[in-house]
């Protein structure tokens, strides 16, 4: 898969994180808050991987 699709991807896991700790507040609902927070945690690991896997133009390259 992509690397764009990659942090697509985990941004969208992130927002879903984020809605589920919104629903656990609303709700008074501790599992689901702490659910929602580990969710944005691992969505946040994920991005950062795709980010450093990503190649970029303005960085130099190591292998020149």
């Amino acid at each position: 898969m992509g690397k764009s699709t990659d942090v697509a991807r985990a941004k969208a896991r992130r927002v879903r994180g984020m809605i589920k700790e919104s629903d656990g507040i609303a709700l008074d609902d501790e599992r689901l808050k702490a659910e929602g927070r580990r969710e944005q945690a691992e969505a946040r690991r994920e991005e950062a991987l795709a980010r450093a896997a990503r190649p970029s133009f303005g960085r130099p390259s190591s292998d020149r």
